[in-house]
């Protein structure tokens, strides 16, 4: 970990800010999500949106998303995306348990005055997989499915 001349921050960090995964490039409606989360934190003035695709087995295979946020923001939802969408993605349940921690620690940490920005992500997505229910009107059906 070179933090000295990262600004505090780790390797990892610096390679999810400076090359974010998994950021979309397309207009919204062109995506077709299955869900979509968008959360602020009026603190630092970070934005953070979250768009879902979860198939008939409930697991989340695509995420993507889109901030207006400083490094911790960018690279904390970079990986976020990651995990969840890595070995075939991840179930509902699954992804309703991942902590702010779980991201940090797969960051290598983070500086302690920015921890606030990596739950972005985190509120994003479960405010995507919230969204689902009601998304195209079928309430009382469940989620939604591709």
């Amino acid at each position: 970990m070179n933090q000295d001349n990262n600004f505090g921050y780790s390797d990892t960090v610096m390679d999810h800010f400076s090359n974010p995964r998994n950021v979309l490039k397309v207009p919204e409606e062109q995506y077709g999500p299955s869900g979509v989360g968008m959360v602020g934190n009026p603190t630092c003035g970070d934005m953070m949106k979250v768009w879902i695709k979860v198939d008939q087995a409930d697991r989340i295979i695509d995420l993507k998303w889109k901030t207006f946020g400083c490094a911790s923001a960018i690279g904390s939802t970079s990986m976020m995306s990651e995990m969840v969408t890595e070995k075939g993605g991840m179930k509902i349940e699954d992804a309703l348990r991942l902590k702010p921690q779980d991201i940090m620690d797969r960051l290598g940490g983070l500086p302690s005055i920015k921890i606030h920005c990596s739950v972005l992500g985190d509120k994003a997505l479960r405010s995507a997989i919230q969204d689902r229910p009601g998304r195209h009107g079928d309430r009382g059906q469940g989620y939604n499915r591709l």
